[in-house]
């Protein structure tokens, strides 16, 4: 399940289960059976980094570690330690959120896709950014009940606050009921005779907020940060919010080009630069410009690599490089000093050949 061999040891097994991880956690990948693809990694994962769990499995299969309860399996991870910087739900609340059976309750709000556009400044140190965006909540004055205070919703009296209507018909000895929505209400199953002034009736206003949202260094392109809670109301008052999933992309750059860790600029040198070398002074994210020494006969697209001067690899230690593309430029109306110049250096390429 998690692609390593039977004497892996812990560090690689911890390794492969973080990479499949986040590669299928629902708050970041939003296909069709990622969630139950996350769970069965998971449970391998519980499995192989115990090692009585893992001796019963080597020992009998998936006979061995079935009667184990999400508890049994789950209580001994610390999933903040080994995804500490994302704010996906891991850790008790992965009890909650993927294994435990739920109650019924009324149907949460829907989710809300935000992008953050973040300077590379920020993915190579990581901190604070601000975010602003506006979202629907539950109207603070009439508490989503869609009514003006002190004056409470009655009961449809149509269809008995059920919100549908029930017709029954006998047709050749077989009982027909259609179901369908109240049209004295709407459904709602309740009559608002005077509608909450700030909501007019709807239960829901649209208000701006602004979040704080911590961006671990190295953050990968399009990433999905959770806010739980900051999505949008249910629309039943009971329900719980939706989350806010806010997207972090890169902001352009006009000194690099950002390839995962690996920051990407090009340079142009003249002809003489190109044969006869020269220096160049190239600008980094953190600190003063960088000396990048051009070899006499540089070819045209060379490619310099400045290591660990890229961005942070995310969840490692270690930084990408920065590689400089060297374009010659040649001149196209040289002087006619230029010229006389280029007639001398072929007349000696041709003496030479």
């Amino acid at each position: 399940m998690l692609g390593v061999s039977r004497g892996a040891d812990e560090k690689a097994i911890k390794d492969a289960f973080r990479k499949l991880a986040l590669q299928y956690h629902p708050d970041r990948n939003k296909e069709p059976g990622a969630e139950e693809r996350f769970k069965e990694i998971a449970a391998a994962y519980a499995v192989l980094s115990d090692p009585k769990k893992r001796a019963e499995y080597d020992a009998r299969g998936f006979a061995g570690v079935s009667g184990f309860s999400p508890e049994d399996l789950f209580s001994g991870i610390d999933f903040d330690d080994i995804f500490g910087g994302l704010d996906f739900d891991f850790g008790g609340g992965l009890f909650d959120t993927f294994f435990r059976p739920r109650a019924a309750v009324p149907p949460r709000g829907a989710n809300i896709e935000v992008d953050l556009v973040v300077p590379l400044e920020r993915v190579l140190t990581g901190g604070e950014e601000e975010l602003r965006y506006r979202r629907l909540i539950t109207c603070p004055t009439c508490r989503g009940s869609r009514a003006r205070p002190g004056t409470p919703p009655r009961k449809c009296e149509k269809c008995g606050g059920t919100g549908r209507q029930v017709k029954s018909e006998r047709q050749k000895g077989v009982m027909l009921r259609q179901i369908t929505i109240c049209p004295a209400c709407d459904g709602a199953g309740t009559i608002i005779d005077h509608p909450c002034p700030e909501c007019a009736g709807r239960g829901r206003v649209e208000r701006e907020e602004t979040l704080t949202v911590k961006i671990p260094p190295g953050i990968e392109e399009g990433t999905a940060l959770r806010v739980a809670g900051h999505g949008m109301p249910g629309e039943d008052a009971r329900g719980a919010p939706g989350d806010l999933f806010v997207i972090v992309r890169s902001a352009p750059d006009a000194r690099f080009d950002r390839v995962n860790a690996e920051l990407w600029r090009t340079e142009t040198i003249g002809v003489t630069d190109a044969v006869l070398g020269t220096t160049l002074k190239v600008p980094a994210l953190d600190g003063a410009p960088l000396a990048v020494t051009v070899a006499p006969g540089t070819q045209p697209e060379t490619v310099l690599r400045l290591r660990g001067k890229g961005l942070p690899e995310f969840g490692r230690r270690r930084r990408g490089d920065l590689l400089v593309r060297l374009k010659v430029r040649v001149p196209a109306r040289p002087s006619s000093e230029e010229r006389a110049l280029y007639e001398r250096l072929r007349a000696i390429e041709i003496r030479g050949a």
